[in-house]
Formats: C-alpha cells, structure tokens, sequence
C-alpha cells in the first residue's frame, strides 16, 4: 500500500533520479539538463525553510513520485499563493497514484493558509498533467504559446488554478507583509 509523506534527506537520489528522467524525456519541465543531487538538495530546502510542503509517495521502501510547492512570485502580496509541482517515476504512472499525491499537497497547502494554487504546466499536449489538475479541481487560467524551446520545437504552458479553502471570500488572518518562514 503506497504511502504519502514529507520527503527526507534520504529520499534525494530517488528525487533526483524522478525529476531528472522528466527532463531528459518529457516536456512537462522546460529544464533541459537535469540537475544534480546537490542542486535538489538545495531545492528541497528553499521549500522547506519557507514552510511549505514537499511529499513523496513511497511504496514498498521505493519512492514512485514527489510533490511540492513553492511561492507563485517572491513579492509579499503573493505570500497566499503558490505554484504546485508533482513528477512521477514512469513505472507509477496512470495507476491514480499522482492523483493521491496531488490532493495530499493540496490539503498541506490549505492547511498552511495558502489561499490559491497555480499550475503551469509545459506544453498543452501534457494530457497527463493537465488531466490529474482538472481532476482535482484546477481551473483553466490560459495558455501562454510557444514559449519554450526544448527537443527542437517551440512549446506552450498551460496555466491552471484552484482556489483552496475560503480563497478571496475573507481577508487571510495572518495579513502582514512579510513572506512566510519556517
């Protein structure tokens, strides 16, 4: 049975191994060199210090994906906002395990105060991605085209938004002007 819970230090190499397969192979990040075990370690804490969320989904002692969220835009009036980011290792694929990962993201982040949720998703053909946000709720918000370049063609994203909790119905509690820390 396939468990959800905050990465660890220990979860890096498979984290690295995950997201750098996407890289290599998929359109759904614009990277196009994978980063390292150092740089995702650093990556990973960046999320952490400020307090938001990044999961694994782990079954049988082997992690099968990641989920994490890190602030829409670094200015102070986005501090209720976030850009959600999930990879899957490609065994874990169309099995609703994404699924799982995604709507246990979404519930940290709701916890966590955070208001609205964005997705930018590379390339309008990502059905995978675009249909687990739809699933879960993700509104469309746009397509922003041929803004990207990788494996020699020009590629789309697509923005999707989900509102959480009481979203823009009530002023947040916390109503300063700082970002959020740890």
């Amino acid at each position: 049975m396939p468990t959800i819970r905050p990465s660890l230090d220990s979860d890096l190499p498979a984290i690295t191994r995950i997201y750098g397969h996407h890289v290599l192979t998929g359109t759904g990040t614009f990277e196009t060199t994978p980063p390292s075990e150092a740089d995702m370690t650093t990556r990973r804490a960046d999320v952490l210090a400020k307090g938001l969320p990044w999961l694994v989904l782990e079954e049988g002692g082997q992690i099968l994906g990641f989920a994490y969220a890190n602030w829409f835009k670094p200015r102070p009036a986005y501090r209720f906002s976030c850009e959600d980011s999930i990879y899957m290792a490609p065994e874990s694929a169309g099995k609703g395990l994404g699924r799982a990962l995604l709507a246990e993201l979404m519930a940290c982040l709701e916890r966590a105060g955070v208001r609205k949720v964005m997705a930018v998703i590379g390339d309008s053909a990502n059905a995978g991605s675009i249909g687990i946000h739809k699933a879960l709720g993700f509104e469309p918000a746009g397509v922003i085209n041929n803004c990207g370049w990788k494996f020699e063609r020009w590629l789309d994203i697509v923005l999707m938004q989900k509102t959480l909790g009481v979203g823009a119905s009530t002023p947040p509690e916390d109503n300063t002007p700082e970002q959020p820390s740890a």
